[in-house]
């Protein structure tokens, strides 16, 4: 079966076995009246004219107005497009519109089901937001021909949803988001009301799911809030959808064991009385919810409001076409007539579906909206949905604290995350209503539990923390975290998601929707700078060795290397002073996606704060301590890129020190690893003469890295020499074991390290190629106890994780 089998178009859902007093929790509300016969014309009017814009925009390239017959020639070439949510879309804009211009809200409008560009393009070019960030835009013919015309063709705009859209603070594609990103939106801003679509395709993803919870975070004293509009069309792209086929009973008790109060509109024909009576009571009860709150008597587990709306997919677009149903249908999905360039019945269809919104009574002769829709649009401009600053310029730098005074000694074992902890108390408590930390249920277990102490959790339903202006989200799904994380950081704040690091692969997509998102904007002048998305990687593979195989993973660390370089950031600071440095410039930073790689458990210090300082800034450096003659006229480079791992070189240097003096060592840290790639390939990728100046022209250079080796032979492809280079890293080995049967198992060990440095070395330094066979295999020796000692004795041989010597 290619397509859903239809028996009638917009087809019911079948009856639930559920008790008919369910629907005492449905709304009920008495909708006569509540438009004056004037509101109800200009609506109508609205809606005509937008969805006559989103459907031209589809299909044709000339005759926007439709003035003469539709040729062949006025067809584009290529049909792209998505007619089936726009109606519904435009429907919601119009409403949102007459509330804002009715009572002066602040309101964005995130919409979920982002192909449906057409609907939210037409309606910015009707209040001229397009026209005020696109001059060729401008709402009059000539500007309306160019946005017809333009859509979907080279040059022009997308078919979804994206930055160059006014207003929009979310990426069209994915779907899944909607509603975690506009409950982000509100944090922190009181007066702000998010009326976010759902579409019914979208409900149906596991991050919409859980985002229902969302508002179980939301303290409607300190926070604006989200109106949910679940826009219930029935289909998917050849399948009906879930929502579809869930009757009032199914939909009322989901919402209601959510938290909601579910008012259904479904009243099609008359179904403006019936969402604008519905949208005003859903904003008379977030008034009702904050100022409550506001007023020191907050209501405990407040029923906030959501909308189910019931309208046919493809609304007021074609009946039928060759037998089958189109409005009502899947068939309404994308492009409704699709042979509509060379059918000459499909161009017929088309005509006559165009001239049915009547253009000429919308636009006049010169193309302009008439007076009735122009009243439905707010009179501020700077209300207009388009507009809204919150979207597009509303970027607030941190205050962020100097990092120095949360600096720990030189030659002291300290957590990166216990001591970095200190630093975003600081960081909270100076930003109480600019920055929060999202987190899937693991601060403590990341030690970053300080900034627990002078702030809290943002759980509303919790006793314990509700109503406390806590600064922490901690929610079991990593997909709230982050969606919620983009709608703070695009509305102006900053966040931090710290995560145990096999887990933040569950957000890859969505982070990759998000840079794309950053990468359009950065090339739209008119969007301001936003604050970096930031991530803490922490309880990693190589300290993972008590929760086994299913927690190492470093795959993140890839994920951000694949974005564009002008986006990404990728540090892996090799110790607590270093951490410190590194995350108080991705607080200050903008427009980027930053990840921060590092160790809970106590590491040493190897470096001073000034020396800190100068490593971050450089991004690596000789570590001359380690290295033999500070480093001079090396045999071979060894590299650590990683907490764990550069232990692991460090030991090696010391070891070989001891088994073979004769090799010369010279140790270099890289603690931004985007400094390696070929020079021009990233903004902080070094020049040939200074990346030879750390890693020499031509001798061996063993890299010990903590993410997948593939991925540093990625980022080094293109440098010269290549042949020179092992890299060491993991190897996708691990179970339940000891910390060093993990570097054991994956080849990162100073054992590992030290007999490839000997085999390199071995070529190049005849007094260290005499004795190369015995010291490997005194080397290896060493490594195969240490291997039989923890299988023995389930743990590590006493002194292993001691700081070397070079005495």
């Amino acid at each position: 079966m290619p397509g859903q089998l239809l028996y009638q178009p917009n087809p019911p859902p079948d009856p639930s076995q559920l008790p008919d007093s369910i629907l005492n929790f449905r709304v009920q509300l008495n909708t006569q009246g509540v438009l004056s016969s004037e509101e109800l014309h200009a609506i109508k009017q609205f809606r005509n004219a937008a969805d006559y814009i989103a459907a031209a925009m589809i299909f044709l390239k000339d005759n926007a107005l439709v003035e003469r017959d539709i040729t062949a020639d006025d067809i584009k070439p290529r049909l792209l497009g998505h007619w089936g949510t726009c109606p519904g879309l435009v429907l919601v804009y119009a409403h949102l519109n007459r509330l804002i211009r009715k009572t002066g809200i602040d309101a964005l409008y995130v919409v979920g089901p982002g192909h449906g560009a057409p609907a939210i393009l037409s309606c910015l070019w009707l209040e001229n937001s397009l026209g005020n960030f696109y001059p060729k835009y401008s709402r009059d013919r000539n500007g309306l021909a160019a946005l017809v015309k333009s859509f979907s063709s080279p040059g022009g705009f997308p078919s979804h949803v994206n930055a160059e859209t006014p207003g929009s603070i979310h990426e069209g594609g994915e779907l899944g988001y909607a509603l975690g990103v506009s409950f982000g939106a509100v944090m922190d801003k009181p007066d702000l009301v998010c009326v976010c679509v759902v579409g019914d395709g979208e409900a149906e993803t596991g991050p919409t799911a859980t985002a229902w919870h969302g508002y179980k975070y939301i303290d409607p004293a300190e926070s604006g809030a989200v109106l949910p509009i679940v826009h219930v069309n029935g289909f998917k792209i050849s399948e009906r959808t879930i929502y579809g086929t869930m009757d009032d009973k199914e939909i009322t008790a989901l919402f209601t064991g959510y938290g909601y109060q579910a008012r259904i509109v479904e009243d099609l024909d008359h179904i403006d009385e019936d969402l604008a009576a519905s949208m005003e009571w859903a904003l008379g009860e977030i008034k009702k919810i904050q100022t409550a709150a506001r007023s020191g008597k907050p209501i405990v587990k407040p029923r906030w409001p959501v909308l189910i709306l019931r309208t046919p997919k493809g609304w007021s677009g074609p009946k039928e076409l060759h037998g089958e149903y189109i409005e009502g249908s899947f068939r309404a999905h994308q492009v409704p007539l699709p042979e509509a360039k060379t059918d000459e019945n499909e161009r017929k269809m088309l005509q006559q579906w165009l001239r049915a919104y009547n253009p000429k009574e919308l636009f006049g002769d010169n193309g302009v909206p008439n007076d009735a829709i122009l009243s439905v649009i707010p009179e501020e401009e700077n209300k207009r949905l388009g507009m809204r600053e919150e979207a597009y310029k509303a970027y607030t730098p941190l205050d962020v604290p100097e990092w120095r005074q949360f600096a720990v000694e030189k030659g002291t074992d300290q957590s990166c995350m216990k001591i970095t902890g200190e630093l975003l108390d600081a960081v909270v408590q100076q930003n109480p209503k600019a920055f929060r930390i999202f987190s899937p249920d693991e601060l403590v277990s990341n030690k970053l539990d300080a900034v627990l102490r002078h702030s809290g959790r943002n759980f509303q339903w919790d006793i314990a923390s509700r109503a406390n202006g806590g600064r922490v989200i901690e929610i079991l799904s990593e997909h709230t975290c982050q969606g919620m994380l983009q709608g703070y950081t695009l509305t102006g704040r900053t966040g931090l998601f710290p995560s145990y690091e096999a887990f933040l692969g569950i957000v890859h997509t969505m982070m990759v929707q998000y840079a794309k998102f950053v990468k359009t904007a950065h090339e739209v002048p008119w969007r301001q700078p936003m604050g970096s998305l930031n991530y803490v990687e922490t309880s990693t593979w190589t300290r993972q060795e008590h929760n086994g195989f299913s927690h190492q993973n470093p795959s993140f660390i890839g994920a951000v290397l694949n974005l564009k370089p002008s986006s990404a950031r990728v540090y892996l600071p090799p110790d607590a002073n270093c951490f410190l440095s590194t995350m108080a410039h991705c607080l200050r930073a903008k427009n980027y996606v930053n990840l921060m790689v590092g160790s809970k458990q106590p590491t040493p210090v190897w470096l001073s704060p000034e020396e800190a300082d100068k490593h971050c800034i450089a991004g690596a450096s000789i570590w001359k301590f380690a290295s033999t003659d500070e480093g001079m006229t090396p045999d071979v480079v060894l590299v650590g890129i990683g907490v764990e791992v550069t232990f692991e070189v460090i030991a090696a240097a010391a070891l070989l020190r001891k088994t073979i003096p004769a090799l010369r060592v010279r140790v270099v840290n890289v603690t931004d690893l985007m400094i390696l790639g070929p020079f021009g390939s990233h903004p902080h990728a070094l020049s040939d003469e200074d990346f030879d100046s750390l890693f020499t022209r031509n001798k061996p250079v063993i890299f010990n890295y903590h993410g997948y080796p593939v991925e540093l032979k990625g980022l080094l492809f293109g440098r010269p020499n290549l042949d020179r280079m092992a890299i060491h890293g993991y190897i996708e080995e691990g179970t339940t074991t000891s910390p060093f049967m993990m570097m054991l198992m994956n080849e990162t060990s100073r054992y590992h390290i030290a007999v490839e440095a000997v085999r390199s070395a071995a070529l190049l330094n005849p007094r260290v190629e005499i004795d190369a066979h015995k010291t490997i295999s005194s080397i290896k020796h060493m490594a195969q106890k240490d291997k039989d000692y923890i299988h023995a004795h389930g743990a590590d041989p006493a002194g292993t994780f001691d700081r070397p010597s070079f005495d």
